[in-house]
């Protein structure tokens, strides 16, 4: 049996990170110059063969697997011991619209202030590339890796993961001898503070579209022929109210309530309402929420919400113009129990129900919410690299407010613990998207020191 490693062999793990900064910031910033946008559907495959060749540079074992979509790269590195811990990221990215926000182009990525500006920066290539980065540095440095390592990067993560669950259905015999799978994302909070992520919410992401003459019209015509922009507003109307109640008969019915421990979690994150609100440029949160109260709201409850609206004339000037159609993108973020299928069969009752039986609702993805149990001794042990990287203690949430495919792990009965490179103002599906270089090494230096005493651990 090997020797398990030291603090010697971390040690020099650390060095070879720091001496290997440039490098591995110009293997980030090559990387998000791709436009693996999967929405798009182009660069994808380039992409996943760039991922590729990272892996095995690092002394990983790649397999790239084909879907009915996009690939999904496999890689395994077999460490001092057959303790397994797994990798979760994605290499495409979300379209950058608009542009014409961006200060510098969002695929040719820049430094700028001490930041890394770029489309996929935050997410999620800054966390995949850290994560290949830190077992590289053990290979190369640390005398072999601590413990064994897999990843597992897909394609499709911001198009809901339609071909994911297969692949890992297919390799569920090992990957379920994991000790526990590291998410995609996980940022520091408002003040800095290093942060893990216990879960994902759900969603269900649908169109509405509303439909009135074959062709846009003179807007004269309004008298006599039926305007779609107003019937999807009088529709949407009836899905949200003004107080922010989700009016949706039986919405609501399958929420699991905050347990005593979820509550407790809740009482040891510190407020970061007016940071929060101060970083995205508002005078306050929503209902003046702050503190434990907008912990729960922000974690626990579910939403509805207009992700885009378009009909009609929408450029410079004036054109007087009754549009033929109308259509809404809306999400809807689900907590446990709620269940994307039901919840968009309620959307389309609500609809039938209240006379818009005519709109047509198109199901784009759905996903459904995942936790993992805080007490979890992989949590533990993820806390425990945190503090030792960022000398204090990271602050734990009971889940992300984000979705993604974590329950093709968790179903598996894996821990899932999501920690990474991002800030608040990192601007993730949004322009200007960027991380903090310092941010960046530090996330390679977490990863490396878990591999470390994941090894240790008896």
């Amino acid at each position: 049996m090997a020797s398990p490693a030291t603090d010697g062999d971390l040690g020099r793990t650390l060095e070879y990170i720091r001496q290997g900064r440039d490098r591995f910031l110009d293997d980030l910033t090559g990387l998000c110059r791709l436009e693996s946008v999967s929405a798009w559907g182009r660069s994808l495959r380039e992409t996943a063969q760039a991922v590729a060749a990272l892996l095995e540079r690092a002394g990983v074992e790649v397999a790239i697997r084909e879907t009915a979509g996009q690939p999904v790269v496999i890689g395994r590195a077999r460490g001092r011991t057959d303790r397994t811990i797994v990798f979760y990221n994605h290499y495409d990215v979300q379209p950058p619209d608009p542009l014409e926000a961006w200060v510098s182009p969002p695929f040719q990525p820049v430094l700028r202030d001490g930041r890394l500006y770029g489309r996929g920066t935050a997410d999620n290539k800054g966390n995949l590339t850290a994560r290949i980065q830190a077992v590289e540095a053990w290979n190369r440095a640390g005398g072999g890796l601590p413990v064994s390592v897999a990843f597992v990067f897909e394609g499709e993560e911001e198009t809901g993961s339609p071909n994911l669950g297969p692949v890992v259905q297919e390799n569920a015999d090992w990957l379920g001898r994991a000790e526990g799978v590291v998410w995609e994302s996980g940022y520091r909070d408002a003040d800095g503070r290093p942060t893990v992520s216990l879960g994902v919410k759900g969603i269900c992401y649908i169109e509405l579209r509303a439909r009135g003459a074959r062709s846009d019209l003179h807007s004269s015509q309004a008298t006599l022929v039926p305007n779609p922009a107003w019937r999807l507003v009088w529709a949407l109307a009836t899905i949200k109210d003004g107080s922010e109640r989700i009016l949706i008969e039986g919405f609501s019915d399958a929420v699991r309530e905050p347990s005593p421990a979820d509550l407790e979690l809740l009482q040891a994150i510190p407020d970061g309402a007016e940071s929060m609100a101060r970083n995205f440029g508002l005078p306050g949160l929503l209902g003046g929420l702050k503190g434990v109260a907008a912990h729960r709201r922000n974690f626990f409850a579910p939403t509805a919400t207009i992700c885009g609206l378009n009909s009609g004339y929408t450029g410079p000037g004036e054109k007087t113009v009754l549009p033929s159609e109308a259509m809404a993108k809306l999400d809807f973020r689900l907590v446990p129990d709620q269940d994307p299928e039901d919840i968009q069969a309620k959307v389309r009752a609500h609809l039938q129900r209240h006379g818009f039986g005519d709109i047509e609702v198109k199901v784009f993805a759905g996903e459904r919410p995942a936790r993992t149990d805080p007490s979890s001794p992989f949590v533990a042990l993820v806390r425990s690299a945190m503090r030792e990287t960022y000398g204090q203690e990271a602050i734990v949430y009971p889940t992300m407010t984000g979705s993604g495919p974590m329950p093709v792990f968790s179903d598996l009965g894996l821990p899932v613990a999501g920690l990474g490179v991002g800030h608040p103002g990192s601007a993730v599906h949004a322009p200007n998207e960027n991380i903090v270089v310092e941010d960046y090494f530090l996330g390679i230096e977490t990863v490396a020191t878990l591999l470390a005493r994941a090894g240790a651990t008896p």
